[in-house]
């Protein structure tokens, strides 16, 4: 199973959000964006991860360059930087979402990324549909604190025998 973020686009003058532009980002390993990471970055707008992409990737070279280093260190170097993209790329996403002021909404799990969109709006609708939430001090005179006596945990009692 997988676990996606979700993040509701910036609304317009207080109105409903499209449910058609949420986004879906699944946690771990992207292996499109190990691959092929300035496409990937292309392909979800990622601007400014692209441009820092390029100057870390530009100063490894440069860097491995006038060191001296051999062709097979260089591959490796940069293997090693795909891999840090394809498992960063999720991190990427949500970076970029925010930067665009997309808010984050919650967090669902499915097998793919149908059935974590039917779980998410599945849940969203009842919420809008729910009659209005108590106010807060009206929620703490519904539901008094517990006194400070009673124990939290396996045993029923204070001393009570194990």
């Amino acid at each position: 199973m997988s676990i996606y973020s979700v993040y509701e686009p910036p609304s317009k003058d207080g109105a409903v959000p499209d449910p058609a532009r949420f986004v879906f980002v699944r946690d771990g390993f992207t292996f499109w964006a190990f691959l092929l990471g300035p496409v990937w970055m292309l392909w979800h707008r990622l601007w400014l991860v692209l441009a820092g992409y390029l100057i870390v990737a530009t100063a490894l070279v440069v860097v491995l360059r006038s060191l001296g280093v051999s062709a097979s260190v260089m591959v490796v170097a940069g293997i090693l930087l795909a891999l840090l993209v394809g498992f960063e790329a999720a991190t990427l996403r949500r970076f970029a979402l925010a930067r665009r002021r997309f808010r984050n909404v919650g967090i669902v799990v499915g097998d793919d990324l149908e059935t974590a969109e039917r779980r998410f709006f599945d849940l969203w609708v009842r919420q809008e549909t729910r009659p209005a939430v108590l106010a807060p001090a009206a929620a703490r005179a519904a539901h008094p604190a517990a006194p400070a006596t009673e124990v939290i945990g396996l045993f029923p009692e204070p001393g009570a025998p194990r």
